[in-house]
This record gives C-alpha cells, structure tokens and sequence, in this order.
C-alpha cells in the first residue's frame, strides 16, 4: 500500500468499523447503506484511492472544482452534485453526474428538466429539504415539501427519487427522526412518475446517528480525507 493514502486506509476502517457497529444498534444489520465520498478541495489522486478501495460513489460540491478534477477521475466513479446548484451552471454537469441531491426549488427542478429534455435523458434528483429551518441554508421547508414534490414529479427528464437534507448540528437526532417520517409519509403515497427509494442524511459529524433514523447514504469527507483546505 501507497503510505501516502495510509491515513485514508485507517479512516476507511474506522469508518466502516462504526457503520457495522450502528446498523447493529439500529437493527439495520442486512440493510445497504451507501457511503458516498464527498471531495470537496480534495486532489483526484486521493479521491481515486478511496475509489480503489470501494468508495466509487463521489459527491462534489462546487461545479468549477469538479469541471477541473473530473477527466483525473478513475473511469468506475459514479458522481453525484451535492452542493448549491446555480441554474445557469446545470448544463456543465448534467451529463456526468447519475443524480443531483440538492434540488432545492421547484424553479432549480424545471432548469433541470429543461435541459435534460434537451438531452434526451431522465435525471435523477432527491429534493433538499431545510429541516432547521436555518436562513444560512436554502431548501424546501417541510410545509412546502410536498406541494412542491408533486409538482416536480410531473416534469419531464426528472425522476424524484427521495429527499436529501443538512441538519443543524445541534440535536441533529430531532431532525433525523423528522426527516425519516417525512420519507416514510413520501414512501407510502409516492408522487406518480417517482421512485422514492433513497433518504440521503448523515455526515462525517453524525452519520453514526443517522444510521438509527433510517439514512440510505451518509455522505463522509472529513471522516474519510480528514481535514479540508478550504482555501482551495
């Protein structure tokens, strides 16, 4: 092994040590629960490790950061775009990216659309949902959600798949508990053309948490690159 990625190799463990450790406390044992990679201001050589080692789903935040790093990806990464997403920036990455989390708005979801019709292809999003309440942080709120969901799902070149979220970091476990019965309330009356399949919640601070409150991806950068330049 390359003692270059030898923190990344221990992080890995460590990280899968604690996922097993909580599917058991939760009673989760057999479920599949995706660790996404987030890579945010970190070099593709490292992120290419962590593919090699299993973590081939990526999550990038910033579209300028993943326009310069994507060609230095290995070819079985699968990306999906977690971060803010400007309307005007959709067409750099809707054809390299297999969804997009952070659908925050019913206007996002028709640029979306928009330019997947124009494409030929069906994307597929979760919508962001501001659970706090938090003005630093966009999203829907849990009152407009699912207005707002039914009138994405009939958009052509979309396809809703769940609900994605960032809780505030204080009581992080009032928040997970509200988001799964919004999903579960989502699962059992579905807007028509979705497919409802994936609560995306939990990272590198709680994803442990997370694991108890029925998450189907915990999305790890810290936890798994370590610390960020953010400078970068």
């Amino acid at each position: 092994m390359n003692n270059e990625f030898e923190d990344i190799s221990e992080n890995i463990k460590r990280i899968r040590f604690n996922m097993e450790e909580a599917k058991v406390r939760a009673g989760r044992e057999s479920d599949d629960i995706k660790i996404m990679a987030v890579t945010k201001t970190v070099p593709a050589e490292r992120v290419n490790f962590a593919v090699s080692q299993g973590f081939e789903l990526l999550g990038e935040n910033r579209v300028q950061e993943f326009l310069s790093k994507k060609e230095q990806y290995v070819k079985n990464a699968e990306i999906n775009f977690i971060g803010h997403l400007q309307s005007n920036k959709i067409k750099y990455i809707i054809d390299s990216v297999t969804m997009i989390q952070s659908v925050d708005s019913t206007e996002l979801a028709k640029e979306i659309s928009a330019r997947a019709v124009k494409q030929g292809r069906v994307t597929d999003i979760l919508c962001e949902v501001n659970i706090g309440g938090e003005a630093s942080k966009s999203g829907f709120s849990p009152e407009a959600l699912h207005d707002g969901m039914f009138e994405i799902a009939e958009l052509p070149g979309v396809r809703v798949c769940g609900l994605m979220t960032i809780p505030p970091p204080s009581d992080s476990c009032v928040y997970f508990e509200k988001m799964q019965r919004l999903f579960e309330d989502l699962k059992a009356a579905p807007p028509k053309n979705s497919a409802i399949t994936l609560l995306s919640m939990g990272m590198s601070s709680d994803y442990t948490k997370a694991v108890k409150f029925g998450t189907g991806m915990v999305r790890l950068g810290t936890a798994l690159f370590g610390a960020r330049n953010y400078s970068v």
